[in-house]
């Protein structure tokens, strides 16, 4: 179930999904690379290369792969990790505390206990109201809700 959750500011989107799961599957799901590679891009576009090194301070680097075969590398680096609560990372850096040629985001990724379910939220904070609308015109409501759908029915079979 998709509910609304407002922006904290004009640089920042929000996508709020009620899912029937414990949070410790979607912490998983999130944090461990052979579950995170099963669900993550919008299909048709698929996930063959997921390094994580969750920790504050860990890098990590995701490619998502187009239909047509193009790569799309995404490195960042976790600010801070809350087991089966939170995951806070950004673009801003590109592996350890080297600065990324374009910083675009900040992602806080909750969990939080709700009526027997979990209430799962994210939130992408972003360096500029360009880099924002930028990101809602990409189809940041629709990417981002079809991966959770994809999310949820994953860890459904967990």
């Amino acid at each position: 179930m998709t509910t609304a959750a407002a922006p904290a500011s004009d640089r920042e989107l929000v996508l709020t999904r009620l899912i029937d799961a414990p949070r410790e599957k979607l912490f998983r799901a999130w944090t461990e690379p052979d579950l995170l590679k099963q669900w993550f891009a919008p299909l048709p576009y698929t996930t063959p290369v997921a390094e994580l090194d969750v920790r504050p301070g860990g890098a990590n680097f995701i490619v998502m792969r187009a239909p047509d075969g193009t790569g799309m590398p995404n490195q960042g680096v976790y600010l801070d990790v809350v087991k089966n609560e939170r995951l806070v990372f950004t673009d801003a850096y590109a592996d350890a505390w080297t600065p990324s040629e374009k910083p675009f985001m900040t992602v806080i990724i909750t969990f939080e206990d709700e009526a027997g379910k979990t209430r799962y939220t994210a939130r992408v904070r972003h360096w500029s109201v360009e880099d924002c609308e930028t990101h809602r015109k990409m189809g940041f409501h629709e990417g981002w809700g079809q991966c959770a759908d994809q999310l949820e029915a994953f860890v459904a079979k967990l």
